[in-house]
């Protein structure tokens, strides 16, 4: 064999070393996909959180307060309704005074029912959660409820009002502190709205301190804000009808109020349709 054929035969049969740049370019190559498959797979879990309805990862323990931590937190924050439901309106419970202690709710069936729900609350003090006591069916005004009440209109006039007379036809019950003028002219006469006999509505009231003098006898005339406007609004015993604008209760709900609002927990009604 020649010698060009013997270096053909070695050249041919040789393998040639790679550099070390080329040898560790593989596997850089293996790093770098790696790493970019670790950040898509990372920016798709982000991205698949994002979606609604799409699981949320727990949070660690250190990175927020925990529920019970935030629960006490809650506990100490008041309440701005203050046990109040509600159907009553933030307009209407900010004009409730600060120191009443004593609320009936008179809540309408809605804008133009003549048929409501009263629940008395009380409060131990300014500021306190208000309790439920007691609740009744009630009856309101024909017509249901208005802003701006005129006489005749059949409406109950919504907003909230002070509780500081009563009186009636029958003796006060006893435990009675709002002041009570017992007199034979608390008789309803003619009948009411829907035909029915009003005998005994008056055995018990207690006025409603809308378009009315305060420390006077439910009987007063007095219309401080006009006739035009009406008066003589009363919480009295229910006729099993709607009203001219009075609010109805049963008998023994009327003696139960008596017996219990006291002019020093300045009694407030509030009455309305929901919401007001």
């Amino acid at each position: 064999m020649s010698k060009h054929a013997r270096a053909r035969s070695r050249s041919r049969g040789s393998t040639r070393p790679r550099s070390r740049s080329a040898a560790r370019r593989p596997r850089a190559l293996t790093v770098v996909a790696t790493v970019g498959l670790l950040a898509f797979g990372a920016g798709w879990v982000h991205a698949l959180h994002e979606q609604p309805g799409a699981p949320v990862p727990a949070a660690r323990a250190d990175a927020r307060p925990q529920s019970k931590d935030r629960a006490a937190r809650d506990a100490h924050r008041p309440d701005p309704r203050q046990g109040l439901p509600v159907t009553l309106g933030d307009a209407a419970r900010a004009e409730i005074p600060a120191e009443s202690r004593q609320l009936v709710l008179v809540t309408g069936k809605a804008k133009d029912s003549s048929e409501s729900t009263v629940t008395f609350y009380t409060r131990t003090a300014a500021g306190a959660e208000w309790t439920p006591a007691a609740q009744w069916p009630a009856r309101n005004g024909a017509k249901g409820w208005s802003t701006g009440r005129s006489y005749g209109d059949l409406t109950s006039p919504e907003g909230v009002f002070s509780l500081t007379d009563a009186g009636g036809l029958l003796a006060p019950p006893s435990g009675t502190k709002l002041p009570y003028d017992r007199d034979p002219a608390f008789v309803a006469s003619g009948r009411g709205v829907n035909g029915e006999s009003l005998a005994g509505s008056f055995d018990y009231v207690v006025a409603i301190d809308y378009n009315r003098r305060q420390g006077v006898s439910p009987l007063d005339p007095a219309k401080p804000d006009g006739e035009d406007k009406g008066g003589n609004i009363w919480l009295h015993v229910d006729h099993d009808g709607p009203s001219q604008g009075c609010v109805g209760i049963p008998k023994e709900a009327m003696e139960k109020l008596l017996a219990t609002l006291d002019p020093a927990a300045h009694p407030v009604i509030a009455m309305g349709p929901p919401g007001f």
